[in-house]
């Protein structure tokens, strides 16, 4: 405190180490400047001094063997072609994808086709005219219970006729039934 002004500032010595220490009161400390770094003086590059084994290790490291060229050359041609097969199957597969859907549009259009040919047909029979002509025309009658005649197959599914059946129903009879 040289000039005897008050600067907010206190000194005081401690013990421990010896020091004197400057505290700073009030609420805005002075930033501490940054000590400008040393800048290392240029060195002169002097060139390092390989020998000739270094050199000649170099320069096989960065060569390329001809076996090693052929090897390459090989897996480019193997990837090329690999390549070319990917997209050829990714061609036809776009194309059958393309033929399915043009197969479903025809599928869908003869289906309604179709549909459509059935309901005229079904819609320009009418059953009413079919049964008078049969009845009249053609002498149909309805069957009555004389006319019926049940079958009970013995072997359960099906009946394959070879002959007419018998009105009394019976196909077969052992002789000794009949006598």
């Amino acid at each position: 405190m040289a000039s005897g002004r008050y600067t907010g500032k206190r000194q005081y010595h401690t013990a421990e180490t010896g020091r004197t220490r400057i505290y700073v009161y009030g609420s805005a400390v002075r930033k501490a400047e940054a000590i400008p770094a040393r800048s290392p003086k240029a060195r002169p590059v002097q060139p390092k001094r390989t020998s000739h084994q270094v050199k000649k290790n170099r320069n096989r490291a960065m060569s390329i063997s001809p076996a090693y060229a052929v090897f390459l050359a090989v897996a480019a041609v193997c990837a090329v072609m690999l390549c070319v097969m990917y997209l050829r199957l990714q061609s036809d597969i776009m194309n059958r994808s393309q033929n399915v859907t043009a197969l479903q549009q025809d599928l869908a259009d003869l289906t309604e086709a179709n549909d459509t040919a059935y309901n005229a047909a079904a819609d320009s029979v009418n059953l009413e005219e079919v049964k008078d002509r049969a009845m009249n025309e053609m002498g149909m009658v309805y069957a009555s219970e004389g006319n019926v005649i049940e079958y009970d197959s013995p072997t359960g599914s099906y009946v394959k006729q070879y002959s007419s059946i018998p009105e009394d129903g019976i196909l077969a009879q052992s002789k000794m039934v009949s006598e």
